[in-house]
């Protein structure tokens, strides 16, 4: 099991492609793990010319659990009481980094969804240097005020979650019918197939909830990334209604120079009809591959 110790921590991590290609640090968002990567995703990045990074998050997959500490009061904490926030999205940020130093790569392209949007929206601001390009997926520098969910979508995420396999892939399939991209389509039989891979190597809702208090919790990005000066890209669904597009256009208002991506009819997820358009774009911003025939 390939691991590395980073930032105090153990992170579960896997290098793509091969060693000429260009590193792309992927990160992903609330709960997800390296099994939540599309895998055809991951190849067609490869296929551009990166060395995809892909990893599990603090709390997730089979990274370090953090179970010693208090079980966090996320209300409280996004209403601004922090005793029992658990740790902050500059935290995973720094894990990120610590990950790259001790896979010994100076500096990445970084590319984030959802919560992993705002971690590498935190890695460019805390660690240019190691920062080529950001790309923020579907994401907001300041979830609790810019791009919150809509009322309906909020009142669902308050819902119990499942215990079971069975139950957490019946209510993780009933989520991206709601919140995902159906006009576009919805590969359910994937989304089945990585809800239980997932579920197989690590089920704890006290991880889930610690990222949760943790992405509720950190504070507005977006004074330092007025401060960002790497290429940058921002994509975003107009039909995202759990970061709604606020939050996108938020985080490029943010970044001086930024390229923002509204994608018609896409709600909160990548389906596989629009990664032509969001390659092209990455390829662009960061000069890789095909969409500019060079590589830095």
């Amino acid at each position: 099991m390939p691991t590395v110790t980073a930032n105090g921590l153990e992170l579960y991590y896997e290098v793509r492609g091969a060693p000429s290609g260009v590193p792309l640090l992927l990160i992903h968002g609330h709960g997800a793990q390296v099994v939540s990567w599309h895998e055809a995703l991951i190849d067609a990045f490869v296929e551009r010319g990166f060395r995809p990074i892909v990893f599990d998050n603090r709390d997730a997959g089979l990274s370090t659990h953090l179970d010693q500490l208090p079980e966090p009061d996320a209300f409280a904490i996004a209403f601004g009481d922090l005793t029992t926030r658990p740790y902050a999205m500059e935290d995973m940020a720094d894990d990120a980094a610590s990950l790259l130093g001790a896979l010994g790569i100076e500096a990445a392209h970084v590319f984030g969804v959802s919560m992993g949007g705002m971690i590498a929206q935190a890695f460019a601001i805390r660690h240019p240097g190691a920062t080529r390009s950001l790309t923020s997926v579907m994401s907001s520098p300041d979830p609790v005020h810019v791009g919150l969910p809509t009322p309906e979508e909020l009142e669902h995420m308050l819902e119990p979650g499942a215990t079971t396999r069975q139950g957490v892939i019946d209510q993780a399939i009933a989520s991206w019918r709601r919140t995902g991209s159906p006009s576009l389509g919805i590969d359910e039989a994937w989304v089945v197939r990585t809800t239980g891979l997932a579920f197989d190597r690590s089920f704890d809702p006290g991880g889930v909830l610690r990222q949760f208090a943790a992405l509720v919790g950190s504070p507005d990005r977006r004074p330092g990334l007025g401060g960002v000066r790497v290429p940058t890209l921002v994509v975003h669904g107009t039909i995202d209604p759990i970061v709604t597009p606020e939050g996108g256009e938020a985080t490029a208002a943010a970044v001086p120079g930024a390229r923002l991506l509204m994608i018609d009819d896409m709600g909160h997820d990548l389906p596989l009809v629009v990664w032509p358009r969001v390659l092209d774009a990455v390829c662009a911003v960061t000069g890789v591959g095909a969409a500019s025939g060079a590589r830095p």
